[in-house]
């Protein structure tokens, strides 16, 4: 008998409230649409600055916050710190939606109290999907991933997360390994093999995930659509860790894995990796 999935859901509520914090009443408006459709009894509260924000902020406690980075009064950053210290908001997520996200995630300038990003430029599709991954998680029929672990105790827990959200995983211990099973899949209809990659960056062998992940994008010639990186460290390193967003990882789970942010990357991932190009979210 198969185990229900996790709960993953980040919005425990029936009634959930959503501050939606940007310059742009056009990128509100869009936002709150996606929430009202994701959710139908979700109360969007929209905020044009930092200040409107902090007054909403007094009214209560809000379920999930998304922010622009720019705001005419101040930034996005500064709104995450004052969700994380107003009264009932220290697990609330905090989402940065931004043109510059990707840029501000390399060189590691997003601070810890935001929980994740989207990137403007992936459009409103993507936005909606990972919008759906934060309220209401949704399998991925069929996916596959290939994951990297050589410590068969987080092999075993992490495995266990992904299978539980209905993935298929294909667990091998070496980067060498794993290149050797995608070299094995790298002709046909099946082809690359598996429909994301996940890996710890430090591994036995002489490869490690590092560089398992310039194999797949140079030797294989995989883009980050066409075969999805995540990359696992424990690594606080901030040099280290945009070495490899900028290497193409397509994110990082920072150890240890919380299962919760773990599966919605992954699921994010997996979903935009199947999305058609879209037009930025720009006003």
């Amino acid at each position: 008998m198969s185990k229900a999935p996790a709960d993953l859901r980040h919005l425990i509520s029936d009634a959930p409230r959503v501050m939606v914090v940007d310059g742009s009443k056009l990128v509100r408006k869009l936002i709150g649409d996606v929430l009202i459709k994701e959710l139908p009894n979700v109360e969007v509260i929209g905020c044009a600055g930092l200040e409107e924000a902090k007054a909403a902020l007094e009214t209560g406690p809000f379920h999930l916050v998304t922010t622009a980075l720019i705001l005419h009064d101040g930034d996005g950053l500064t709104l995450a710190k004052a969700v994380r210290t107003a009264s009932g908001q220290a697990y609330v997520p905090v989402i940065v939606v931004s043109g510059e996200a990707q840029a501000r995630l390399e060189d590691r300038s997003l601070s810890e109290d935001v929980t994740d990003y989207f990137d403007k430029g992936l459009g409103h599709t993507a936005l909606a999907a990972f919008i759906r991954g934060y309220v209401q998680p949704e399998p991925v029929a069929g996916a596959r991933v290939l994951y990297v672990e050589d410590s068969r105790v987080v092999a075993l827990a992490t495995k266990r997360m992904l299978e539980r959200q209905g993935l298929s995983v294909v667990h091998t211990i070496s980067a060498e390994d794993a290149l050797k099973y995608l070299e094995a899949n790298r002709e046909g209809a099946d082809a690359p093999g598996a429909d994301l990659v996940l890996s710890d960056v430090y591994l036995k062998g002489e490869l490690s995930g590092r560089d398992l992940l310039a194999r797949i994008r140079n030797d294989f010639g995989y883009n980050k659509r066409q075969l999805p990186v995540l990359v696992m460290t424990g690594d606080e390193n901030k040099d280290n860790q945009s070495g490899l967003l900028r290497e193409g990882a397509n994110d990082l789970v920072l150890k240890p894995i919380e299962e919760r942010l773990l599966v919605t990357k992954t699921l994010f991932q997996l979903r935009v990796a199947k999305l058609p190009e879209q037009r930025s979210i720009d006003a």
